[in-house]
């Protein structure tokens, strides 16, 4: 039975609502067609010795080097990233692929063990199989990066599933892959409806999921995973606390909270969206905060000078607005900002909250935009215990000039990732990934290439 061909896959335009491109969604022959490709193709990918495995990781890295500008553009008509950022994005998927390439092979050697009983041990690390990704839009290629290098390094094939507004990005990252010398059915790109999806976690061919996105997904993806015994790796949402403690120069602290929420339009998972503030710097960090809240014009995506632009869809301004009109109905205070944008697209005015307390929705939601939330407290016990206060446990940034208090308040931070006087970041060698409902597992750094990994004992005795 074929299954009826759907359109959800299309690329939209954030910046004036117009739709561009449609692209049909897989038929269930055409998924099954794929699992097959990758299933069968993992035994000879497994075999390919790692230094050619690098090599082909290098030739990528090379290709999304010279297709930067192009990518790039494609970044921000799909998801309306500002180009400068969009071609940010792009650097930081090279060093991604460069890094697995270099260090991948030695991540692979043999673990010898110490064996008290007799006899020599070693642990070697195997691929499982062939794995799934399912992808956000909101770093189309940085995401997918993080799922792809490290598995591909590790002898891994995939399917991948990515976000429904971003399918040009989708077929271009599959055809650099393919340029690049990776053998075919080693990576393959699905057009995938949930439904389809499901089923193919279903299928004992499939050896684990790895998926970045909102914490409903992230359950629903779970479930399935856990009812077939497959592994999970989620990277879901996140309330990053920003905690200005102690410092010499608050001008450094507002400007690294303010590009910490503000960048991306505000849309990224371990964004600095509560940021929290001592009664001693609390009125000058608000006066410097708002100024640049205000000073921003968010403008044209796809010009160099541009800082913010759209969100990625009409749904994210919807959504938004439900949430800022929340708060300021049960008396939350708009410094700036506060509404979406009277022109055609999904615009949000640059916003800055004050007085949000527990009965908002803004207290406990993730807020997915333009939309800074600013507290003030008496005491570093007081803002533990407030940034501590959310169901999620991604990201943390601790602004002090006492290293002793840093690392005291790093320590008891419900988070995954602590950033000391900088706003959380990623980089290719540090482990990215959260804890509570911010999912679980970690991607990037040496512990990307530890999750769908078979840490395979061999014993000698005598």
């Amino acid at each position: 039975m074929t299954t009826t061909v759907h359109t959800d896959y299309r690329v939209v335009d954030p910046a004036t609502g117009e739709t561009v491109q449609e692209y049909p969604q897989a038929t269930n022959e055409q998924i099954a067609g794929a699992l097959r490709q990758t299933h069968e193709a993992f035994e000879a990918w497994r075999r390919t010795p790692a230094t050619e495995r690098a090599a082909v990781l290098t030739r990528v890295a090379e290709l999304y080097e010279q297709r930067r500008d192009e990518l790039a553009a494609v970044i921000t008509q799909e998801m309306g990233k500002p180009i400068a950022q969009a071609a940010a994005e792009i650097g930081i998927v090279v060093s991604i692929y460069r890094f697995y390439a270099d260090k991948g092979p030695s991540f692979l050697v043999d673990e010898e063990l110490d064996v008290a009983s007799g006899g020599r041990a070693v642990v070697r690390k195997e691929p499982v199989g062939t794995l799934l990704g399912i992808m956000p839009w909101n770093y189309p290629h940085y995401q997918a990066a993080r799922f792809a290098a490290p598995n591909l390094m590790l002898g891994n094939t995939m399917l991948l599933k990515h976000a429904p507004q971003c399918p040009r990005s989708a077929l271009a990252m599959e055809r650099i892959l393919a340029d690049a010398g990776l053998p075919d059915g080693a990576y393959v790109n699905i057009f995938a409806s949930n439904e389809q999806v499901a089923e193919l976690i279903a299928d004992p061919r499939l050896q684990g999921v790895s998926l970045t996105g909102s914490e409903r997904a992230g359950a629903a993806v779970a479930e399935v995973a856990g009812r077939n015994l497959k592994k999970v790796v989620l990277e879901l949402g996140g309330s990053d606390p920003f905690l200005v403690l102690g410092t010499n120069d608050l001008e450094r602290a507002v400007r690294q909270a303010f590009v910490g929420r503000m960048g991306n339009a505000g849309q990224a998972c371990n964004a600095a969206k509560r940021i929290i503030v001592l009664d001693e710097h609390y009125e000058p960090f608000l006066e410097g905060f708002a100024a640049a809240t205000r000073e921003v014009r968010p403008g044209d995506p796809a010009s160099a000078d541009t800082f913010m632009g759209p969100l990625s869809s009409e749904n994210a301004v919807r959504m938004l607005a439900e949430q800022v009109d929340d708060a300021v109905g049960k008396g939350a205070t708009v410094l700036a900002g506060g509404r979406r944008m009277d022109r055609p697209g999904a615009w949000y005015e640059p916003t800055l909250l004050t007085g949000i307390r527990p009965g908002m929705r803004a207290y406990t939601e993730e807020l997915f935009g333009p939309v800074a939330m600013v507290y003030q407290v008496g005491s570093e016990e007081e803002a533990v215990e407030l940034a501590n206060t959310t169901p999620y446990g991604l990201g943390a940034c601790v602004f002090s000039d006492d290293e002793q208090q840093a690392r005291r308040v790093a320590d008891r931070l419900d988070a995954g990732m602590v950033f000391v006087n900088a706003f959380v970041g990623s980089a290719a060698e540090l482990p990215f990934g959260g804890v509570k409902r911010s999912g679980f597992g970690r991607e990037l750094g040496r512990h990307g290439m530890e999750e769908f990994v078979n840490h395979k004992l061999i014993h000698f005795s005598g």
